[in-house]
């Protein structure tokens, strides 16, 4: 992915946030502080990049520290996308809140359950780390419309997950690779319909 030298520093600028607000709310894990970059922000860019371009809606599920969400609000930026970012915990929905208003980004936190929070229909669904994928897709198409495009990065176990949603879901899915683990895979999921019981 080519970035501008704004994204950059928006980037640099969301980092920072993270490594001085992590020590006292747990954005991530005290090991993965030193490997932000290689790790989280590699991640969230893939996710990003595998995303239909044309997006004027994101909603970001169970978004934690921000990643991808936050990372999604940066690189599209310049689109005019309008980022909705659902975190229940009420420090970690400040901290996503302080890095929106710091940065200026065009993202609005939803300090609710997933359950319970009031989302525009988006464009573009994502969640990482959230629950296994028939939770996932449980969760998810509550709040989306027959055109969202869903983007889950997964781990080595989700084709095992794939296989244990198929009995209650039907849906289209093209898979990409982790560009952080081997085996792990970005999920894009689209038509997705659960299955009558």
């Amino acid at each position: 992915m080519n970035v501008s030298r704004e994204t950059t520093e928006l980037e640099a600028a969301y980092l920072d946030l993270v490594r001085r607000w992590s020590p006292r709310i747990n954005l991530v894990s005290r090991t993965d502080l030193p490997r932000l970059e290689e790790r989280h922000l590699r991640d969230s860019r893939a996710v990003v990049d595998v995303a239909p371009v044309s997006a004027d809606c994101w909603v970001d599920l169970g978004s934690g520290g921000g990643f991808p969400g936050i990372v999604a609000a940066i690189h599209r930026r310049s689109e005019g996308t309008s980022v909705h970012l659902v975190e229940s915990d009420v420090r970690k929905a400040m901290f996503l809140r302080t890095v929106a208003r710091e940065l200026d980004l065009n993202v609005v936190v939803h300090s609710d359950r997933i359950e319970q929070a009031e989302v525009p229909v988006p464009d573009v669904l994502s969640a990482r780390a959230l629950a296994p994928l028939p939770k996932l897709l449980s969760l998810a198409h509550l709040h989306c419309g027959p055109r969202t495009v869903m983007v889950f990065p997964k781990g080595v176990t989700w084709r095992a997950e794939r296989d244990a949603a198929l009995p209650s879901w039907r849906f289209s899915l093209q898979t990409h690779p982790s560009p952080t683990q081997p085996d792990a895979a970005i999920l894009v999921l689209t038509d997705v319909e659960p299955l009558s019981s």
